[in-house]
């Protein structure tokens, strides 16, 4: 298995112990910008493993923000990221009432690394990864001192979005994607350290201000500008910061590809 194997937890990233603590054999490379790409491509194996588990969206954000969580206190040079993320998943899927099956993660994330691929024998190698899993979730669970419940955008951003719509000529508002373009870059807040960064309300105000702004729909002008009224401790800094940050995840995209 090229991500989190089956053999002794092994990758390509190091070597993972029964904890998932990296071995000798990781690559000494301290460079802030190699940990942002792992960090962003672990993060898309974590939406890609939680759709094939036919996770709904909460749950996965939730176990991004566990995996981020995690490794701002410790070094993605100390543990393996991909175990990290699914003893996350494996987690998250606990903390919001969506329980999975250590098997069904272990099997999606083989098969990840390895497209058409069979399910892994229930034979020591894949016991020895499943344990592997569990002791890494009472890892992250210590790391983070229990603390597992997050407030997420999500809620905010419906609301906002029913707020807005309501002020929208439904014309304009049917002929464009406003809604699918909020909730896309929402959920690509997920894929970095933002989305803890951030407090949820001024993501979710962000995600909407960029997606009217892209589609050039424009909202009634009163007293105050339309976001002032859905979130009053938002300003037009936290704004931006929020789009910087997703701008540089973009950027970070495109150098991960």
């Amino acid at each position: 298995m090229e991500g989190p194997s089956s053999r002794s937890a092994g990758t390509r990233e190091g070597t993972v112990c029964s904890a998932g603590r990296r071995g000798s054999c990781e690559d000494a490379e301290t460079d802030p910008a190699r940990d942002m790409k792992t960090h962003f491509r672990v993060c898309r194996f974590i939406m890609e493993t939680g759709v094939k588990l036919g996770m709904r969206s909460v749950p996965v954000a939730t176990a991004c923000v566990l995996y981020h969580r995690f490794f701002e206190c410790v070094s993605v040079r100390v543990y393996e990221p991909y175990l990290v993320a699914m003893s996350c998943v494996y987690l998250a899927g606990k903390v919001e009432e969506q329980h999975l099956r250590t098997r069904d993660i272990i099997n999606v994330s083989h098969r990840y690394f390895n497209s058409g691929s069979a399910p892994l024998e229930c034979d020591k190698e894949f016991w020895d990864l499943r344990d592997s899993v569990v002791q890494c979730e009472l890892l992250i669970l210590r790391q983070l001192n229990f603390h597992v419940s997050f407030q997420h955008p999500h809620k905010y951003l419906l609301h906002y979005l029913l707020s807005v719509r309501s002020l929208v000529n439904r014309h304009a508002w049917s002929r464009t994607p406003v809604a699918e373009t909020a909730w896309a870059l929402l959920r690509d807040c997920y894929h970095g350290p933002m989305c803890i960064r951030h407090k949820p309300q001024h993501i979710a105000i962000a995600a909407l201000y960029l997606a009217l702004n892209s589609y050039g729909v424009e909202l009634p002008v009163g007293e105050r500008e339309w976001w002032q009224v859905l979130c009053e401790d938002v300003t037009k800094a936290d704004i931006d910061a929020v789009i910087s940050d997703l701008l540089q995840l973009y950027d970070m995209e495109a150098k991960c590809i």
